[in-house]
């Protein structure tokens, strides 16, 4: 189990993380996704013990990361953001030279090596220098050295940068494979990347969690707000500045247009017959209604809706 309480890092006068706190259950896979910036980096360099904290305690695994940092290093497997390759070296070699920093030998390592080359799908780079190598394939590289010690725990920071689109289905796939027997925590800025590889994500910007839960959670708590789509055969003008003056309309925000017709999403209060009113709009001023739903909220409205509301918070606190 990872253990994180009111963790806060301080560069400077800058503050990198501001009191965070969470809990990774055993053989759970968590998702830490937030902009590029928001401190998602650094709270996994600190778990990792490559920092240390300004305040708050970490454990892992019962080992303190700032007491015991060797007994946290051999629970853990991580990849950092920046990959750690010595491009000189072979593939083969890397692999093997990784290994027996972790203290493998002989058997044991070469059935480590086996694994990790299938696993990441390296056989057919094995013998190149890494500074051959594609970006994708230094990145598989750089998974398998996390991966060749066996580690109860993974750390991977934007574990799939650089892949093609098969590439991370793959990485995708071997996450959720080694999650039925190991604790993964990967970072991204993609949302896509958070809902296709776990249901439980921690959601950080400007250094403090504002959101943490599974996906679901996380929609069912921004109930307070729905949106309505609606594409009109009007002037983008016209549909704007009345779709604005309805009650209940908190913002118009233009998706495009198109022969035509505009089409608009509308932030709503809960509450408000908001539909209603757009089709009746629509029928006082002649408009032709293409299209009038209500989508789910998806995960990528939930995080922009976040977002906008910790930094609405933010600014008329320092007004």
């Amino acid at each position: 189990m990872i253990r994180v309480e009111k963790l806060t890092k301080d560069y400077g006068p800058t503050r990198a993380l501001d009191g965070i706190s969470f809990e990774v259950k055993d053989r759970q896979i968590l998702g830490f996704l937030g902009p590029n910036g928001a401190g998602k980096s650094t709270a996994m360099k600190v778990i990792t013990t490559y920092l240390a904290p300004t305040d708050g305690q970490v454990t892992v695994e019962g080992h303190d990361v700032t007491k015991d940092p060797i007994g946290v290093r051999r629970k853990i497997g991580y990849l950092p953001e920046t990959n750690p390759l010595y491009t000189d070296m072979r593939v083969d070699d890397f692999l093997d030279f990784c290994g027996q920093a972790r203290g493998l030998r002989g058997n044991t390592l070469a059935s480590r090596r086996k694994f990790v080359v299938e696993a990441c799908g390296l056989g057919r780079v094995l013998k190149k220098n890494i500074i051959e190598l594609s970006k994708g394939f230094k990145q598989r590289t750089g998974l398998a050295q996390a991966l060749i010690h066996d580690p109860k725990i993974l750390i991977l920071d934007e574990p799939t940068s650089g892949l093609d689109p098969l590439q991370i289905i793959e990485i995708r796939s071997l996450i959720q494979q080694l999650a039925q027997e190991k604790t993964i925590i990967f970072s991204t800025h993609i949302l896509q990347e958070v809902s296709s590889t776990t249901d439980r994500v921690i959601i950080i910007n400007n250094g403090k969690i504002i959101a943490d839960g599974f996906i679901s959670e996380i929609r069912r708590d921004l109930s307070d707000v729905t949106q309505v789509r609606a594409a009109l055969g009007a002037s983008r003008d016209s549909v704007e500045r009345e779709l604005a003056a309805i009650s209940g309309v908190e913002g118009v925000s233009l998706v495009g247009e198109v022969n035509g017709s505009v089409t608009v999403e509308l932030r709503t209060s809960r509450g408000q017959d908001v539909m209603k009113s757009v089709g009746e709009l629509a029928v006082k001023n002649q408009w032709a209604v293409h299209e009038l739903s209500s989508p789910t909220l998806s995960l990528e409205d939930a995080f922009i809706e976040l977002v906008r509301r910790q930094t609405m918070g933010k600014e008329a606190r320092h007004g």
